[in-house]
């Protein structure tokens, strides 16, 4: 009896594994992507159809966060299960260190190919990778070509990045800029209206590849599948890519696994995207690493629990000479708690720094009437210089317009989360590094006035 029991377990693990490795997953990834610009996150002047086709077909997670709001950071985060100071992607445009173990490799050790097409990494970084095949372009008929030629005993663990919506945005725009919605952290101008329009076209463009990619899995892929959309942060506006207001930092994250995934369900846990290589990794039957910073988050795809992390943290370190701003963050379902390392330096990037078709022309505008008007001046203001410290009450305060920190009320509060990124931060092994020549503050004069 006892050698029957073993041998029926021994065939169920059998049968186990070739079931886990019959699943065929697809990550399509939207570069820049703000979390509430879609119709799936409650925006109603911009449309998404095919976002909202998968949301119908599977789960919404409200509460995603990236390890880092630039490209690559955010990215090899993702790919290695590290945050940057551990993996050593903190700057953008830096790399993860060759000796890690990144994603491709714990599934090709499972039996998987796995593919990446466009940006999945960040632009010539995606050959060091590891990818059984890699092709920079995503459009949808190099795609098919794979998918119909190769070789179809191993199942697949497909990557999709799409370029859209990073700037420079489409100039065929398809929307009105009069009837675009304009956050109110930021400054209502015709120029800011007619980039709000052209960003939408693109959202809209990515949400129309997301579609062409949705319906060519599973036409060849077969049922098994599972898919996920999501975007490595927020879009490239004023307090969005390159800050860790949720704005930067909170991402769409839209996943749907006929059979598995409750149709039409929402999740409101608290996930990072360090966690989707081990969640990729249980639900393949890899196995799942156990050094890294990320969690499984699988039960929580799979409707067992609600919950997952109590905190997430973030970093950013900067981007080249647009962006020499270090910041950590600390986030928890209610509070958000900021260091910004260097209050002394002037906070700038792309957007007030390049070129027209990065903001520049639209931050112009923003200038112009921050010296006409006190709020905008507070906005151009708030925007060059910020704090040592930030909190926000997240739940009276979702945008993060209030800053509680010097507020007496909340110094037990603010104590405890100083300490407890401090000890995250020595934990992580983060020299806090300053990766080029900043830009200081003038103290002689009010930014708004420059």
């Amino acid at each position: 009896m006892k050698l029957y029991r073993i041998f029926i377990e021994t065939l169920l693990c059998v049968w186990c594994v070739e079931a886990a490795a019959a699943l065929n997953i697809v990550v399509f990834i939207a570069d820049d992507h703000g979390y509430l610009d879609s119709e799936v996150y409650g925006a109603k002047d911009v449309r998404t159809p095919n976002l909202l086709r998968l949301a119908k077909a599977g789960m919404i997670l409200t509460h995603c966060f990236v390890a880092s709001p630039s490209c690559a950071p955010s990215r090899a985060a993702m790919l290695t299960g590290l945050m940057p100071a551990r993996n050593g992607a903190e700057a953008n445009h830096s790399k993860p260190r060759a000796d890690i173990k990144k994603l491709p490799a714990y599934f090709q050790e499972t039996g998987y190919e796995v593919a990446g097409f466009g940006k999945v990494a960040h632009y010539n970084h995606d050959e060091d990778y590891g990818f059984d095949h890699y092709d920079k372009r995503h459009a949808l008929e190099v795609v098919r070509e794979f998918l119909e030629k190769r070789n179809k005993s191993k199942p697949l663990c497909l990557f999709v990045g799409a370029h859209a919506p990073h700037v420079p945005w489409s100039t065929n725009a398809a929307y009105k800029a009069d009837a675009v919605n304009i956050p109110g952290t930021h400054i209502d101008s015709p120029a800011t209206r007619e980039f709000r329009a052209r960003y939408y076209t693109d959202v809209t463009k990515a949400d129309s590849e997301l579609g062409g990619i949705y319906d060519l899995a599973r036409a060849l892929l077969g049922t098994n599948i599972l898919f996920i959309y999501t975007s490595d942060h927020g879009a490239q506006w004023p307090f969005g890519k390159w800050n860790l207001y949720d704005a930067g930092m909170r991402v769409p994250f839209v996943a749907a696994w006929p059979g598995v995934i409750k149709a039409g369900s929402r999740s409101d846990a608290l996930v990072s995207w360090v966690d989707v290589l081990p969640t990729l990794s249980e639900v393949a039957g890899a196995a799942t690493p156990k050094e890294i910073d990320g969690r499984s988050f699988a039960r929580v795809l799979r409707g067992e629990t609600a919950d997952h992390r109590d905190r997430v943290f973030s970093t950013h370190s900067g981007d080249g000479q647009m962006n020499i701003y270090p910041i950590r963050s600390l986030r928890t379902r209610d509070w958000k708690y900021i260091l910004n390392l260097h209050p002394e330096f002037k906070y700038t990037t792309h957007i007030d720094a390049a070129q027209d078709r990065d903001g520049v022309r639209y931050w112009r505008t923003w200038e112009a009437m921050a010296k006409m008007n006190r709020a905008a001046a507070e906005i151009v203001k708030r925007y060059h210089a910020r704090p040592k410290e930030e909190l926000y009450d997240l739940r009276n305060d979702p945008h993060e317009q209030r800053n509680l920190a010097a507020d007496a009320g909340h110094a037990d509060r603010l104590a405890v989360f100083r300490e407890e990124l401090a000890r995250w931060m020595e934990s992580q092994g983060d020299k806090r590094t300053v990766f080029n020549e900043p830009r200081l503050l003038d103290k002689r004069k009010d930014v708004s006035e420059e």
